[in-house]
């Protein structure tokens, strides 16, 4: 299984960037999808994830509620994470994270290679 993602770059303040990630493989289903960022001198921190436990849930973290949305294209195996009003202090490199479970290895967790977002004037 491989997380592709795309969409980052340089934005300014107010402004918006939209993230994508595919996931690709011996994929039979995709138990989560989502996006967590680091910025230097920080601890990797949760920005929104989508759970398919029981029913499905969204959940943000207080600085992306609001502001950023979430959603997956169950049927591609792809996220997306819509970025509004984007702010200085959302600089980071945005990683796409997954749980899969797949045919040949089983229900493991995935990792991007990250992508940096980077708001400035």
């Amino acid at each position: 299984v491989q997380l592709v993602e795309s969409g980052g770059g340089l934005e300014k303040p107010g402004g918006s960037l939209t993230l994508s990630c595919a996931a690709s493989g011996n994929i039979f289903k995709v138990n989560s999808m989502g996006w967590y960022r680091q910025a230097p001198g920080k601890q990797r921190e949760l920005v929104a994830r989508m759970d398919y436990g029981s029913g499905v849930r969204a959940d943000y973290s207080d600085s992306a509620k609001d502001r950023f949305i979430i959603v997956v294209n169950n049927a591609k195996n792809t996220g997306y994470l819509q970025m509004n009003s984007l702010r200085p202090d959302d600089t980071a490199i945005y990683y796409c994270y997954a749980n899969i479970y797949a045919f040949d290895t089983g229900t493991l967790d995935y990792w991007g290679e990250g992508t940096q977002v980077t708001v400035s004037s």
